[in-house]
């Protein structure tokens, strides 16, 4: 079990890492999504997963301990999956204004969305037990020191994730999007 805290720990830091570069910095800043007619809806899809990760990090990963979080995380998670699946089938129209999907982003997304369904993955063969019984929910886990460290990257990731999130809904609101053009527009030329 101590490996598998190791592991995920790894997997949630790859994941937030490119996530990062792809959501924030390829798709708001570089490409600039949310100013694309074409790209709107693609947009909308990553807002609502942008939002969607924070509350999978702190209702399934950090409130581990509660079973009504733990079954509220999951359902998040289906959600996100549901939204991955509506966000990978309109993004071949959605970049048409760039030509397409660069090859090297569809395969940024595919190591994003690993990383991130593998560090899921992972928290579920540690958090279910299957027993003669049927299956049961480890109750918590704080009878593991690898927990901690990787409690503390998930408290370490959840105020930029937040951060992300409100980035994400703050340019498709016109009156803070013509705010973050103009800086985005300041930095851009320097």
């Amino acid at each position: 079990m101590e490996i598998a805290f190791v592991i995920l720990s790894i997997l949630l830091v790859l994941f937030a890492l490119l996530a990062l570069y792809d959501g924030f910095y390829l798709h708001i800043f570089k490409y600039q999504l949310q100013n694309q007619v074409q790209s709107k809806n693609e947009h909308l899809t990553h807002t609502i997963r942008a939002v969607l990760f924070p509350a999978i990090v702190y209702f399934l990963f950090l409130k581990q301990d509660c079973i009504i979080s733990f079954y509220l995380g999951l359902a998040i998670v289906l959600i996100d999956l549901t939204v991955l699946g509506i966000d990978a089938y309109i993004e071949k129209d959605s970049r048409v204004f760039m030509g397409g999907l660069p090859r090297w982003e569809y395969i940024l997304h595919l190591f994003v969305n690993g990383f991130h369904f593998a560090a899921v993955a992972v928290f579920m063969a540690l958090k279910l037990r299957l027993t003669k019984e049927g299956i049961t929910i480890v109750p918590n886990f704080y009878g593991y020191q690898n927990f901690y460290i990787f409690k503390l990257i998930a408290l370490n990731i959840l105020p930029g994730a937040i951060l992300i999130g409100l980035i994400h809904i703050l340019v498709i609101i016109p009156k803070t999007a013509v705010v973050w053009n103009k800086w985005r527009e300041k930095i851009s030329c320097c």
